[in-house]
């Protein structure tokens, strides 16, 4: 039996009651404050209860993440190698705490027992260490303080090739070597879309580490000229600011991957940590072993993760660069998930000719463990209404990377096309926290929040989702989707002017973008309340509507609730309904 502390916040008190029951029923002893007895000294009772504790469970919430308190305990357990993260509803942890491996509860409503349960009784087994009576090691430490992993952050190494259009290169070598870092079970890595916020601005690596909670800080950059690459890295010890290991590469660009595995291994080497055979061999593996392929592939991940969403040049680039990259080289998978990615979206959002599954199947074929094909596979079984058997490839997806953004975006739209709002948050708030530039995701959350009635978390998603589009337009002016997102937080801010002018922009910039058009239908009969001009934004959309998914979506969108009644809405959605052969409720 081990001693747990368990931390939380007010308004999360029936959670932390029955996570508490939980974990006293796997035979352990839960302290929380509902044991402080009258009379006793509330501060000094709750520091002893920290230091006894063999190992400190944090439940993050979008509560106790605004806590001072919650933050003071969970640094007690970082700072002293005893902290186990919990995360309801998917709430990012606040800066200082994101490097540490957070068990995500999903969905659970505080009742009953959390999926996840196993996960997390086996983290707090792992921290108080194999004998979980044993709270500290022969020489008085705590034991898995003696153990505590090295943590580091890899910052976004900076392109110094002189041209911005080769961003996506320095940008596709920093991911890969996070990715590789994090293969390493004795390394503790920062997750892209935190080191990402650092991108662009000149930083102190020292403020860093100390914001991030991190030993250690990677940084470098990338020059790359035809065929020629340059490549520095120096990491750096978060306290001292000394150099622990630094080195420059000039090789030919065909060098590439040798490069970045020898980066991984010389920081490994400098850590004096142990890499397991299957780690090592993980590490060597890219997917490809042809540069050209390579690049090609970093080019089309650009505009999928940047580019302007819901735009056809966006996914026919997409398709055009992965089928390079695929003739070039058969076996690259990620590049033939990235191509069948883009397929689905020129079928179903777009109305092309394009079939998704065999791109999707190769990929499969050559690498089962690709979460990305799973959710391709899904969406072409719900269109054919095998929702069971859709679901059951979302699961699939989810197993193998429950960090994705593909995956958790697609859980989360499927759930929210069968009318399950609430279930569909955690996976959009999952989604939005793992791509720093993603404004589709927090803009999903305004109408989930809005209709939960949730006004607080409606206005902060509004406002993640305005600062990232703002800085979208500002890097692409003819984003329209982007655009369309913006409009609709400008007016619920109450900048109906600025507002207006966006959508002017957006139908001018991009007037066959269906999505954008069905965003920017959302805005103006929610926010500016204009039901004729909604009407004529959304008959574009109607007349080339080519998605039965496209169409469950926006009969569950309560956005379009005031449209329920209007004739010349039912009229649209009839015919739509007609043309892709979906029977009506009178039917």
């Amino acid at each position: 039996m081990a001693r747990i502390f368990l931390s939380y916040a007010r308004d999360d008190v029936e959670a932390a009651k029955q996570l508490a029951s939980c974990i006293g029923e796997a035979g352990h002893d839960v302290w929380w404050d509902r044991h402080l007895h009258g009379g006793s000294r509330f501060a000094a009772e709750i520091d002893r209860a920290l230091k006894e504790a063999e190992a400190v469970v944090v439940l993050w919430s979008p509560a106790s993440i605004d806590s001072a308190w919650v933050q003071d305990e969970a640094a007690e357990g970082r700072d002293s190698g005893r902290l186990v993260p919990v995360s309801l509803a998917s709430a990012k942890p606040p800066l200082g705490f994101r490097q540490f491996q957070t068990i995500d509860l999903g969905g659970w409503d505080g009742r009953g027992r959390p999926d996840a349960m196993g996960d997390l009784i086996e983290a707090i087994a792992r921290t108080c260490g194999s004998e979980a009576g044993t709270a500290t090691t022969s020489r008085g430490q705590p034991a898995s303080a003696a153990a505590k992993k090295a943590s580091v952050c890899v910052l976004p190494f900076i392109n110094m090739s002189g041209e911005p259009e080769q961003e996506y290169f320095s940008d596709g070598i920093t991911e890969d070597i996070i990715t590789d870092l994090s293969k390493v079970s004795a390394l503790s890595v920062v997750a892209r879309n935190t080191a990402f916020t650092f991108k662009g601005h000149s930083v102190d690596v020292k403020e860093v580490a100390r914001t991030l909670g991190v030993t250690y800080v990677l940084e470098g950059s990338v020059r790359k000229a035809g065929n020629r690459v340059r490549i520095t890295a120096q990491l750096i010890d978060g306290a001292a600011g000394d150099h622990v290991w630094a080195d420059r590469y000039d090789r030919d660009l065909t060098d590439i991957f040798e490069i970045q595995d020898e980066i991984s291994k010389a920081i490994v080497e400098a850590l004096k940590v142990k890499l397991l055979p299957n780690e090592k061999k993980a590490i060597e593996h890219r997917g490809t072993n042809n540069a050209d392929a390579y690049n090609l592939y970093l080019m089309a991940r650009q505009q999928w993760i940047s580019g302007t969403f819901g735009s056809t040049r966006r996914d026919e680039a997409i398709v055009r660069l992965c089928h390079e990259a695929t003739l070039l080289d058969p076996n690259y998978a990620q590049a033939w998930a990235l191509l069948a990615l883009a397929q689905l979206e020129l079928r179903f959002v777009h109305g092309r000719d394009e079939n998704a599954l065999p791109a999707a199947e190769r990929a499969l074929a050559i690498n089962p463990g690709l979460p990305e094909a799973h959710c391709i596979k899904a969406r072409y079984l719900e269109e054919e209404g095998s929702a069971d058997d859709a679901q059951q490839q979302l699961k699939t997806a989810l197993k193998l990377d429950p960090d994705s953004w593909e995956v958790n975006r697609e859980v989360a739209r499927m759930l929210f096309r069968h009318g399950r709002i609430k279930e569909a948050v955690p996976y959009f708030e999952k989604a939005a926290s793992v791509m720093e530039s993603d404004w589709s995701n927090p803009m999903m959350l305004i109408t989930c929040y809005d209709s939960l009635e949730d006004k607080a978390n409606m206005r902060r998603a509004a406002k993640t989702a305005l600062e990232r589009v703002e800085k979208a337009v500002s890097q692409d002016p003819t984003n329209g989707t982007a655009l369309a997102v913006g409009a609709y937080a400008l007016a619920m801010f109450g900048d109906p002017d600025r507002a207006r002018e966006w959508i002017r922009r957006a139908l001018l910039l991009d007037p066959d973008n269906l999505n954008m058009r069905y965003n920017l239908a959302c805005t103006i009969v929610r926010q500016l309340g204009d039901i004729q001009e909604t009407l004529n934004t959304l008959e574009p959309f109607f007349e080339r509507l080519s998605s039965k998914t496209l169409m469950r979506h926006l009969e569950v969108d309560p956005d379009l609730d005031p449209l329920r009644a209007e004739p010349r809405f039912k009229e649209m959605v009839a015919s739509a309904k007609q043309r892709l052969g979906i029977a009506t409720a009178a039917e």
